[in-house]
């Protein structure tokens, strides 16, 4: 795992240059960095179509074919991103507490770089070019390993990113990938303990568990989400049709996409009729009471635990507003959960209780997203509580050196 290391050593030498660099440089780069990109898309996209037809080759879904498919569109949209954490603020730098003691000494935090940013990551090769220039933004190498079904994807991405920075005056080394796509290189990798300063998995609950598990290296957790929507008794229907329908069909492989829908029973009899017509392209499985409503597949109790990334939906009617949150509770996965309801008490009580890192009243899941919440991109959604929850923009990627000045005082 030689190369593992070396990569990741180079990585480390070159954080010690980028977290001196002030932020017009750094700007400098990422807008450098997005018109590379647009510069060259067909490049990227013929060496994204080797993994599309590799995907079609062995029987990947279409759902997962389109996370890992790149389009002149997403293309724009990856630039647009880097373009965006530009116009951002830089936290580094930034002082966050002043105090001056008693004894003379004056005390004071500032934010400044996590150092290496270590991202073990799936098939979704935008991921390549919004950690990357996060992780540049806020002064952090970063050394990315994706998974072997966008490994073409990948290394064009981040060979055009660091030509770009190199082009800025920035070390090229501060972006680096793990082309060794082997468990072996992954795991090597989770216990460079000293080198990469901490590690953020991306990806299916598979890879973050095995992650959490193995790594010796710090870890923040992002979670895989097993979303909700809840239609409350007081629902307008109209409403959370349009909610459930764009928080399952529009782009269910992605993890704030619902993957349960729980109904109130007074509300069951006229709402799942009409989630059944407009849903047509989804398999609905539903509990005893959804079956007796509309024709679908019996839902199992591993149903409401599953993260389908797919065109499948878990249907539940619950009696109450405390047995949807319980619910919910007990099965997501603290990632994103919505109630669609037109009282005020309900909402209340649900933002209150709903433990996730999310929670929205009469509104989709899907804007669980940085660029969405107004962070220009996020290195991934946190559903851990410690240093960071919820989408983990610039401020995330930091953290705080205490700086005191005295004249001379001893203890």
């Amino acid at each position: 795992m030689q190369h593992v290391l070396e990569k990741a050593q180079a990585a480390k030498a070159a954080s010690s240059t980028l977290a001196c660099m002030g932020s017009l440089k750094k700007n400098e780069a990422l807008n450098a960095m997005a018109q590379a990109l647009r510069d060259s898309a067909a490049y990227i996209l013929a060496e994204n179509e080797k993994d599309l037809q590799a995907g079609r080759d062995k029987g990947t879904s279409k759902a997962m074919l389109d996370r890992l498919a790149l389009s002149e569109e997403r293309i724009e949209g990856m630039a647009d991103g880097l373009e965006s954490v530009a116009r951002l603020d830089d936290p580094v730098g930034e002082v966050t507490h002043t105090v001056l003691r008693p004894n003379g000494l004056s005390i004071g935090s500032k934010r400044v770089p996590l150092g290496v940013v270590g991202i073990i990551y799936e098939a979704r090769p935008n991921v390549t070019s919004d950690a990357a220039g996060l992780c540049l933004k806020t002064g952090n190498a970063t050394v990315l390993r994706g998974g072997s079904d966008a490994i073409h994807s990948n290394i064009a991405v981040v060979n055009v990113l660091r030509k770009a920075i190199a082009s800025a005056g920035l070390p090229e080394d501060a972006i680096q990938l793990i082309d060794d796509t082997s468990r072996e290189a992954a795991t090597y990798m989770m216990g460079l303990n000293g080198v990469i300063d901490v590690l953020i998995p991306r990806g299916g609950a598979g890879l973050i568990q095995s992650v959490v598990k193995n790594a010796t290296v710090p870890v923040i957790e992002t979670g895989t989400g097993n979303c909700h929507v809840y239609i409350d008794e007081n629902a307008d229907l109209a409403m959370g049709l349009n909610i459930i329908n764009n928080a399952k069909t529009s782009r269910p492989s992605v993890c704030n996409a619902a993957e349960s829908l729980l109904v109130h029973e007074a509300a069951a009899q006229t709402f799942l009729p009409m989630v059944q017509k407009k849903l047509n392209g989804v398999e609905l499985r539903g509990c005893a009471k959804t079956q007796a409503i509309i024709d679908v597949k019996p839902a199992t109790d591993e149903d409401y635990y599953t993260e389908y990334n797919d065109y499948i939906l878990a249907v539940k009617v619950v009696g109450s507003l405390n047995e949807a949150i319980s619910h919910i509770n007990k099965y997501g996965t603290k990632h994103s959960e919505a109630i669609v309801t037109e009282s005020y008490q309900c909402a209340e009580t649900f933002l209150e209780r709903i433990d996730a890192a999310a929670v929205y009243v009469n509104a989709s899941t899907r804007f669980t997203d940085g660029n969405e919440f107004g962070f220009g991109a996020e290195i991934g959604i946190s559903t851990q509580k410690l240093h960071a929850r919820g989408p983990m923009g610039l401020k995330e990627l930091t953290t705080i050196k205490y700086i005191i000045r005295g004249n001379g005082q001893v203890r």
